[in-house]
């Protein structure tokens, strides 16, 4: 496939949330439950945020959150199906490895199923001894709204 058309893009506004959610019920089967708001929040609490297009059509998306210093962990990497082996994963996991924001943090994190070999390759190591995971209870599309354009910030009494 000739890629020369391809387009990598770090601005968020061109994103058209209708596809990215698209792209990710076709590429991501962690990531079925996704809405189109909630992809709005996570695009906005992220930097950087890297999409590829083929011309109008988006077909690939990764995000990352990071202190910039200490820690950055990589989010949703993820290329459409028909463009997977063409070296657009791996070129968009770089992008994101060489951004101001995570280039010089200490640990660089990133969670993966079933794609460790390509992470590998890429100079990612597993570690098995510091992940651990807490699941919060999900919070309905209405609370995280209501709980946004209010700026409230919630408290857990222990």
């Amino acid at each position: 496939m000739d890629c020369r058309h391809i387009q990598f893009s770090l601005e968020t506004d061109p994103i058209d949330f209708s596809q990215l959610l698209n792209l990710f019920k076709i590429s991501a089967f962690w990531a079925q439950d996704r809405t189109i708001e909630h992809l709005k929040i996570a695009v906005e609490n992220s930097n950087p945020v890297v999409t590829i297009w083929d011309h109008q059509q988006l077909i690939g998306f990764a995000r990352a959150t990071s202190d910039k210093i200490y820690r950055a962990t990589i989010w949703d990497v993820i290329v459409h199906p028909n463009y997977r082996g063409l070296g657009l994963g791996r070129k968009l996991v770089e992008t994101i490895l060489t951004h101001p924001q995570v280039n010089r943090v200490e640990r660089v994190y990133l969670m993966t199923t079933h794609q460790q070999s390509f992470y590998k390759k890429i100079g990612f190591e597993e570690n098995k001894t510091s992940t651990m995971i807490l699941e919060n209870a999900y919070l309905s599309t209405s609370e995280i709204s209501t709980h946004q354009r209010q700026g409230e910030t919630s408290t857990v009494a222990v």
